[in-house]
């Protein structure tokens, strides 16, 4: 899969976002860090029964 890295310099870390997929984020002191970084994040938001409950609402995250 191949999605879109968005990433900004932040107190001298880049700091970087999957434009496609809403809540992966991440960060790293160089780009390639970065990288590795948001492949981790998104794996382990992508992991099947991950379940969370907010104000009687339920979301679950499930492999496509």
């Amino acid at each position: 899969m191949q999605a879109t890295l968005v990433y900004w310099e932040d107190n001298g870390w880049l700091v970087g976002k999957i434009k496609e997929i809403p809540g992966v984020f991440s960060q790293g002191e160089t780009l390639d860090e970065l990288k590795e970084n948001i492949r981790d994040a998104y794996l382990l938001m992508m992991e099947d029964d991950v379940f969370e409950e907010r104000d009687g609402q339920r979301e679950m995250v499930v492999a496509l």
